[in-house]
């Protein structure tokens, strides 16, 4: 029984730090993969915050780290929103996501 553990303990340590190693897009693969994006959320707007949060965050671990640093914080924000009870975000949380997509505009041009 020892032995079949330690066998799935180090099977888990090898797949798991072979994700962890796993190369992130360039910069330009990134930007193409942006571009083509289509996610579109559904639902109540408190739905549809959470699921756009869930979404950054799996797009921001896949692209080159110049745009992943934006889309952190603009999944970071959303998380927020999601949180509050209409789902809405405030002048400032829209102003903050302005100007994280600003930043993405700038390293895609």
């Amino acid at each position: 029984m020892k032995k079949c553990l330690a066998a799935v303990v180090l099977s888990a340590g090898i797949l798991l730090s072979g994700c962890a190693g796993t190369p992130k897009m360039s910069v330009q693969e990134s930007c193409k993969f942006l571009n083509g994006d289509t996610f579109v959320p559904s639902g109540n707007q408190q739905q549809q915050a959470d699921q756009i949060a869930k979404h950054y965050q799996e797009v921001a671990d896949k692209v080159a780290p110049e745009l992943a640093d934006p889309i952190q914080k603009m999944a970071d924000i959303m998380k927020k929103v999601a949180g509050t009870s209409l789902g809405t975000k405030s002048p400032d949380q829209t102003a903050q996501l302005t100007e994280q997509n600003n930043r993405i505009g700038q390293i895609c041009k």
